[in-house]
Order: structure tokens, then C-alpha cells, then sequence
């Protein structure tokens, strides 16, 4: 492994610790404090997803708190001397709540593997250092002969655009030369 890769798979670990740690302790504030346990409660107390409360290592926990709660007597739904019986209205407004979160963490996790792909394949698709800098070397030596070149072909121009004038200068003599000569001949 890279070791972009090795500290992106160190955060991600550290990340996912600190999350079930503090899932852990909302699960003990509440168990503690006598709040009703339930996996929304939780997730919403620990500031964390949903899923993350039902996954292995967490779940135990969870189970055994609302276990705890119910032997103990404490409410797990709604707090109160006497709760109410969820209704159908209140059933399908949860299950509009949950489809509606499940629709934005899909969403959510949609995002992040795009993300994820992108820039894993700007890093494979990255050229080596070593690389590049032999490119840079080709190219700044290329760039000197060109502008060696340029240098040259400027002289010559300037060599060129003399001879010519020159040239021209003659030839306009020649010409005055030989008007001369015509008109002293016709004479």
C-alpha cells in the first residue's frame, strides 16, 4: 500500500472508532439517565447514522441496554406513566421519516463512492515524479535549441535583408547605368 492509501485506511479506522465509542457512551448516558433506548434516540444522541447502531460489536450493546431497561421496567417507546399505543398515522409517518433518511444516506453514499473513484483514479493515473522531471529536462533542452535555432535563422534574416538591399542598390545603379548609356547612344 501506498501511503496516501495507508493514512486514508488510518483515518478511516480512527473515525470509525471515535463513532462507535460514542455510541457507546449515548447508550450509557441514556441507560443512566432513564431515557427510553431506541436506535433513532441513539443514533441521534451519539450524532451518528442509524446503521451504525445496529452493526456487530455495537449491536450487543444496544440489545443488552434496552433488555436492561425492560426488566428493569423503564419505558422503551414513549415516556410517561401511561404510552400510547402507536397509531397507524404515527407507523406511516416513521416509515415516511425512515424512507426518507434511507433516500438521503443512498444518495449520501452515491456521492462519496463517485468521490472515491475519482480520486482513486487520479492517483493511478498519476505520473511517477522521476518522470516528470526527466520530462522537464527533455523539454527545457528541447527549448534551448529552439531558441538556439531561433537566434541562428534571425542572423541569416538580417544577413539576407542586407544582401538585398544591397542587391537593390545595385540594381538600381545598373538601371541608372544603362538609361545613361541609352541616351548618350540615341545622341
Amino acid at each position: 500500500m501506498t501511503d496516501r492509501t495507508a493514512a486514508l485506511k488510518a483515518a478511516r479506522t480512527k473515525d470509525s472508532t471515535d463513532k462507535r465509542g460514542r455510541v457507546l457512551a449515548a447508550l450509557n448516558a441514556m441507560q443512566t439517565a432513564g431515557q427510553p433506548i431506541t436506535a433513532a434516540a441513539v443514533a441521534a444522541a451519539a450524532g451518528v447514522s442509524t446503521w451504525l447502531v445496529y452493526a456487530d460489536g455495537i449491536r450487543e450493546h444496544f440489545q443488552a441496554a434496552r433488555q436492561h431497561q425492560a426488566t428493569a421496567g423503564t419505558p422503551t417507546g414513549n415516556p410517561g406513566p401511561d404510552p400510547q399505543p402507536a397509531t397507524p398515522a404515527s407507523l406511516r409517518t416513521d416509515l415516511a421519516i425512515a424512507r426518507s433518511e434511507i433516500h438521503r444516506l443512498r444518495n449520501d453514499l452515491n456521492k462519496m463512492r463517485e468521490r472515491l473513484r475519482l480520486q482513486l483514479g487520479a492517483e493511478i493515473e498519476q505520473p511517477d515524479r522521476a518522470e516528470l522531471i526527466a520530462r522537464v529536462g527533455a523539454l527545457e533542452s528541447a527549448n534551448q535549441q529552439f531558441l538556439a535555432e531561433r537566434d541562428a535563422r534571425a542572423h541569416e534574416a538580417d544577413t539576407a535583408q542586407r544582401r538585398v538591399s544591397e542587391l537593390e542598390d545595385e540594381l538600381t545603379a545598373a538601371r541608372e547605368s544603362l538609361r545613361r548609356v541609352i541616351r548618350a547612344t540615341n545622341r
